[in-house]
């Protein structure tokens, strides 16, 4: 192994014990949380060391990114998750790679993916992003905003909506994180009595590499953590979804 390979397995060793101990805070077990590698500022080598390592869930934000490195690695077992905002002119490419949506943000969005998937004769798994913080940079519906959209989706036949995505506030620190996380899961619970049946709301992504504990802690079933998975072997760059 080389020492990128090395390292970066230490890395993974690392957060997978973290997200455990907070699996055990927060009454389950580890293999009921998701760990969605994200690969936005690494090329194709940390990539097949993160592989190695035992992760093969990678996210991508950008889609351009995601066609590239699906495309050098399509030989591999790989499920792709699109954890990014997709404009609505990238849908037919972005689609059939990917194996879970996270960023459902729009009415017009999910129109053109229903559209996309509904042409295609295929359905795709989804989760629609909320924006609990209120932070007007981020994407995502408004909370008040996400019971009609649930109702409507039961006439969408091309996407099968598994949850919800949010992200902490940016400046908000760890107490501002918790307080996100748990207004999430707590529409969740308030949202699942009206479910069509192509709504499960089983699946909470949210948490990062800085507060992908708290989250665990608060109900995620899936994080999205990048930087410290390649710490020591490419500078850490930030991202929205990392």
């Amino acid at each position: 192994m080389s020492d990128a390979d090395l390292r970066i397995a230490e890395n993974v060793a690392l957060v997978r014990q973290r997200i455990a101990d907070a699996a055990v805070r927060s009454g389950r077990t580890d293999d009921q949380i998701t760990l969605v590698a994200v690969t936005k500022y690494v090329g194709l080598p940390e990539i097949e060391s993160i592989l190695k390592a035992g992760c093969n869930v990678l996210g991508e934000s950008r889609p351009q990114q995601l066609w590239s490195k699906a495309d050098a690695l399509q030989d591999r077992a790989i499920q792709w998750h699109l954890i990014g905002h997709l404009q609505r002119n990238k849908t037919a490419r972005t689609l059939p790679l990917i194996s879970l949506m996270h960023s459902l943000d729009s009415l017009r969005l999910l129109k053109a993916v229903d559209r996309e998937m509904t042409a295609s004769e295929k359905t795709i798994d989804a989760l629609l992003e909320v924006n609990v913080s209120g932070d007007t940079a981020k994407h995502g519906f408004e909370t008040d905003k996400l019971e009609p959209i649930l109702e409507s989706l039961a006439g969408y036949s091309g996407i099968r909506v598994r949850g919800l995505m949010t992200m902490a506030g940016r400046t908000t620190g760890s107490k501002g994180a918790r307080r996100d996380f748990v207004r999430l899961r707590e529409l969740r619970d308030s949202l699942r009595p009206r479910c069509p049946d192509n709504v499960s709301l089983d699946e909470l992504s949210m948490g990062m590499s800085g507060d992908y504990e708290i989250a665990i802690e608060e109900g995620a079933t899936i994080v999205r953590v990048g930087s410290v998975l390649f710490e020591g072997v490419t500078p850490a760059a930030p991202d929205q979804n990392d």
